[in-house]
């Protein structure tokens, strides 16, 4: 069975997918801003590393905004589903960003251990910047938090900004190491910890993607029970030809061969059998978009699946 989505929220987490995103962008734009300048100022690698993370994960956003706006154009002629795999797409593009941001931050990571900077860093700036940075990190995820279960596209950008936050929270830790001991190494354990937690979330994101555009049915729909839901109905013979996918994240899509007793062809009954289906599809199983094709139990289907 699918769980049903629960009211929408109200306030900023409320908003649409593309005012949350623009929010974000603005936070993680100001936060890297500061970053770069409180690199200069420290002399801090990992603040400038950080920051590097941030202009990747603005990047994402501004695709992810991208992606909305065209996902929000309606279906014509030539695009009969509308632009919604847009979102797909997007979210593809920050996937890849996050593998190839954590090869480059275990790359340094490695490099730095091997042959740490002969620098001075002014650890208590660097300390107070990356604070800054969770702080502002925390406040773009509460807003993306509930919005990121319905959209792939925005989950991608969620990812980015928890990519962020752990980020800064690394960047504390070595500079608070630094502070109380001098130890620059920190800085290089940092990252690889870094590369190491955003790695698995993206090949998440990946799979996801993978899914939507296999065709898969979506997680947690079980085509077995759709079909027994469908055979319940009364008039209904035989259902073959079930098709369940996604365009993207919460809009599955629905398709499936009905065939049904001819008394019922016969009495007009047929109408009301289609209303039945449909309601039982968005009802139980939240798919507003479902197509049936009733066939009358004497047709043949040439090419049928099961």
């Amino acid at each position: 069975m699918h769980d049903h989505a629960h009211a929408p929220e109200g306030g900023l987490r409320g908003a649409s997918n593309r005012r949350l995103l623009a929010l974000s962008l603005a936070l993680t734009t100001v936060v890297m801003v500061v970053q770069i300048v409180g690199a200069a100022l420290s002399g801090s690698l990992a603040l400038l590393a950080d920051a590097a993370h941030m202009f990747t994960d603005a990047a994402a956003l501004v695709i992810a905004l991208v992606a909305t706006a065209v996902a929000a154009r309606p279906a014509n002629d030539r695009r009969t589903f509308g632009y919604q795999r847009a979102e797909v797409f997007g979210a593809l593009v920050n996937a890849v960003i996050l593998i190839a941001l954590s090869v480059w931050v275990a790359f340094e990571g490695v490099q730095r251990l091997l042959d740490p900077a002969e620098v001075e860093v002014a650890g208590g700036l660097m300390l107070v910047v990356a604070v800054i940075g969770l702080i502002a990190n925390a406040v773009a995820m509460w807003l993306l938090s509930s919005a990121q279960r319905r959209s792939i596209n925005v989950r991608g950008a969620y990812l980015e900004v928890l990519g962020d936050l752990l980020g800064s929270a690394m960047v504390i830790i070595a500079a608070i190491v630094i502070v109380v001991t001098g130890w620059v190494q920190a800085d290089a354990i940092a990252s690889l910890l870094i590369a190491v937690m955003i790695v698995p979330r993206a090949i998440g994101l990946l799979r996801e993607v993978f899914s939507v555009l296999a065709e898969s049915a979506p997680k947690g729909t079980q085509v077995r029970d759709i079909r027994d839901h469908i055979l319940s109905t009364p008039g209904v013979v035989d259902a073959h030809d079930v098709h369940v996918w996604q365009l993207t994240r919460g809009a599955p899509v629905f398709s499936a061969h009905v065939v049904v007793d001819d008394d019922a062809m016969r009495d007009g009954r047929a109408a009301g059998i289609l209303s039945q289906l449909q309601s039982c599809l968005s009802e139980h199983f939240d798919v507003e978009h479902s197509t049936f094709q009733l066939e009358p139990a004497g047709h043949v289907e040439h090419d049928a699946h099961a």
